[in-house]
């Protein structure tokens, strides 16, 4: 049975009168089916669903990043990938199910697969934690980044999280410095590294997987730094201003994709991907193709730098922050880290206090 949202009324009733038509036993005894009715009525759900969903507010696509018919990462990487092979655990503490790893074929190439995983139904969300990570899970990715790295395999993440588990023992186990490890390893990666917001794409617990190369979204997908619920409370101490919350974040795709958050958004069937499952996947794999085929045409080095400028470009142009030069901070950033591997850090800055204060001394003298 499929679950309507509550815009989708219309819709639901003509859904419901094509039903009536296509079921010859509605009626006492046997009736001819009508072909051309149903015909028409089909394409006056098609005309509706292309009228509604061509103009959601950011709330409304909040509903359907969130529809539990939405594909979710299992989905896709069973049906985008081949050979798919689970890798497990952290080597430190244990097994997070609410993340899927393992190696796989893309189209005939080695990639490492990572998808944020909600569950389809309340015995699997419960099992995968609503796809809420823990720390053991972004180690675990940790891990196979860097294992990834090593043998220059591409790595394609999906994202769709409401955040990481906030939860006690998460925190004792170092919730904040695992996700930010796997921001670091994710940024250092000479690898091509591409994600895709699948669904709902929640504060640090999606960025730790998304500071890739490329950030793709489907169309009806959101991102953002915390829930419009939970930004409605902040602001105005009031969960009922969700929709004006979600307005103001700025947490659709079109949005996300004009302030350059996101790199791409990929189209989705008519009346969401929760409709057409099977041609979500198809759109999904020409976009993906399309962008893991210009990036692993790069070098590694290349890779890197790009990552990193994408990420330091953002808010630039729309005057956010200011404008430095011609990518000139990356430059001092890696001379300042190649003189801290070389230990001559200390020395140096050491040297630059002492004369400073000779150049002051014989000022004022």
């Amino acid at each position: 049975m499929r679950n309507y949202l509550e815009f989708e009324n219309e819709v639901k009733s003509l859904e419901d009168e094509l039903s009536k038509l296509k079921d010859p036993f509605h009626k006492e005894g046997i009736s001819e089916v009508d072909t051309k009715s149903i015909e028409k009525i089909q394409n006056q759900i098609n005309f509706k669903l292309q009228s509604i969903y061509s103009d959601l507010t950011p709330w409304q696509k909040t509903l359907v990043a969130r529809h539990e018919g939405r594909p979710k990462s299992k989905f896709y990487i069973e049906n985008l990938f081949t050979n798919f092979i689970k890798l497990s655990g952290d080597r430190l503490y244990s097994e997070d199910e609410a993340v899927l790893c393992g190696f796989a074929l893309f189209e005939g190439r080695s990639v490492l697969v990572i998808g944020q995983e909600k569950g389809d139904d309340l015995e699997s969300r419960m099992k995968r934690n609503f796809g809420m990570m823990r720390p053991e899970g972004y180690r675990k990715c940790v891990r196979l980044m860097k294992l990834a790295n090593k043998f220059n395999v591409p790595i394609i993440s999906f994202i769709d999280t409401p955040g990481a588990y906030p939860g006690m023992g998460a925190e004792q186990r170092g919730q904040s410095e695992a996700i930010a490890e796997s921001i670091e390893c994710s940024i250092s990666l000479e690898v091509p590294n591409i994600s895709v917001i699948v669904g709902e794409g929640g504060s640090g617990g999606a960025v730790a997987l998304a500071s890739t190369n490329k950030v793709l979204i489907l169309e009806n997908s959101i991102y953002s730094v915390i829930s419009p619920e939970g930004c409605a409370s902040i602001l105005w101490k009031d969960p009922s201003k969700s929709q004006l919350a979600a307005k103001v974040m700025k947490i659709s795709a079109t949005d996300l994709l004009k302030h350059k958050i996101v790199d791409e958004i990929v189209p989705e069937p008519i009346g969401g991907a929760h409709r057409d499952r099977d041609e979500a996947a198809n759109l999904l794999r020409i976009v993906l193709r399309k962008n893991l085929k210009s990036l692993v045409a790069m070098p590694g080095s290349e890779i890197l730098s790009q990552r990193k400028n994408r990420f330091l470009s953002i808010g630039r142009e729309t005057k956010f922050t200011s404008l430095i030069g011609d990518k000139s901070e990356i430059k001092i950033l890696n001379q300042i880290k190649n003189l801290r591997n070389k230990k001559l850090f200390l020395p140096i800055s050491f040297s630059v206090v002492v004369l400073f204060f000779l150049v002051f001394y014989f000022y004022i003298n």
